[in-house]
């Protein structure tokens, strides 16, 4: 059964809004997800009256802003199975092109399965993106919140796998392997999946956070900023010596010293996590936002991973175009590590995944408060149905100054 509310105004925690039958109080951002209000009054002008009040009194003062009406629909887990399977399916063909494009050659007739550096990367954004159709399937609010995951997974390694691609424009078609073609289709095939999934619980657009939330969002950009920048330069480290004593330093991995179209993935990367970081940080309810942050630092640290891997491996005189031959009559020695930049991106990369650890606690805590805060003998209309327009409302208004009454919401959205 659709259920249509209406949405007045919004606050750091709650909003306001009318039902078919009922004004009522959700946490803020639940109204389309939670059909059950915390509070309800009856569809009368005193209703609408004590239910303002009420709000007025809990809501944190200055951050109440009136909201474009639009209509919520409220469907039960199964009312719409279509187009969660068809975003789960989506998302589970990508998963599957992604692990079979493991096998062939990705690059130059390398496969990925060959290459533990480049393996390990690839399994966690599958990982990332078969949580995200779990969470998706389970429906609910779930659903929103694997669509953000997912999403914020896909962005972010689009320009990953457009650097792979772009190896392949700027040193010829012979080197695009069935691998890398798999690959890429998979992750059109998990993009368009979460788009889909997205598109229809249709969440709220990034808001206006509360004044005691700037700082959280000072952290979320700084460190976005920090991993972006940090991913640029050289990571690795190598330091040349003969049996004569002589020594050099060698760093490589310097994102600009790549082709141009590899370059270009390169910065995708950059803007694309800088950009979703402000989404997220922006996001209400803030467990969505912490699902889309989380999705964007999945990627970066599986770069992080990747790097790690990459020097446990050890490094041959063949990458400084020294032969092995060469290399034993000089008494060549390669100790091999990380330049300063690298350790200032793992930082980056763990203040922003903490920050989407903070954002998702924070978020749980306060959807528990109102429980707390909220009059005894709150009476909640049952799961679907309808409230009696001539029950009682849940508690009385507050005592207190409160901000003049608005005009009450209509029945259907403007």
């Amino acid at each position: 059964m659709l259920e249509k509310v209406t949405v007045s105004h919004r606050g750091a925690r709650y909003e306001i809004g009318r039902a078919e039958h009922f004004y009522g109080i959700w946490a803020a951002g639940t109204s389309q997800s939670q059909p059950r209000p915390l509070e309800w009054w009856p569809d009368t002008q005193e209703g609408w009256s004590g239910a303002w009040r009420r709000f007025a009194a809990i809501e944190q003062p200055g951050t109440i802003t009136p909201v474009r009406q639009r209509v919520a629909l409220f469907t039960s887990t199964a009312a719409s199975p279509a187009i969660r399977v068809a975003a789960v399916a989506l998302l589970a063909a990508g998963v599957l092109c992604g692990v079979v494009g493991l096998f062939p050659g990705y690059l130059g007739g390398t496969s990925l399965a060959h290459e533990t550096e480049n393996l390990v990367p690839h399994i966690i954004y599958l990982a990332a993106w078969c949580a995200a159709a779990v969470l998706i399937y389970l429906g609910g609010s779930r659903l929103r919140v694997g669509a953000l995951l997912g999403l914020g997974t896909s962005l972010v390694t689009f320009g990953l796998y457009f650097s792979d691609l772009g190896s392949v424009i700027a040193g010829g078609a012979h080197l695009l392997g069935a691998g890398l073609a798999l690959a890429l289709a998979g992750w059109l095939a998990c993009a368009a999946g979460c788009v889909v999934a997205f598109r229809f619980r249709s969440p709220d657009a990034p808001a206006r956070p509360a004044s005691s939330e700037m700082g959280l969002m000072a952290v979320v950009a700084l460190a976005a900023l920090g991993v972006a920048v940090a991913f640029a330069p050289s990571w690795d480290s190598y330091i040349l010596r003969t049996s004569t004593g002589v020594s050099e330093t060698v760093t490589a991995g310097n994102a600009f010293a790549n082709p141009g179209p590899v370059i270009a993935g390169d910065i995708a990367v950059m803007v694309a996590l800088v950009i979703v970081a402000a989404a997220a940080a922006l996001w209400r309810p803030m467990r969505m936002g912490a699902a889309l942050l989380a999705g964007a630092v999945i990627p970066m640290l599986a770069q992080a991973i990747s790097a790690v891997i990459q020097l446990g491996q050890g490094v041959s005189p063949a990458q400084f175009g020294i032969s092995s031959a060469q290399a034993a009559q000089s008494g060549l020695t390669i100790d091999s590590g990380f330049t300063a930049v690298f350790w200032i991106y793992c930082a980056f990369v763990v203040a922003l995944a903490a920050a989407a650890g903070w954002m998702f606690i924070a978020s749980r805590r306060d959807s528990s408060r109102p429980g707390a805060i909220l009059t005894s003998g709150v009476v909640v209309p049952p799961q679907g149905g309808a409230v009696p327009s001539g029950a009682a409302p849940s508690g009385a208004a507050p005592s207190g100054a409160a901000p003049s009454v608005p005009n009450a919401p209509g029945a259907t959205s403007a």
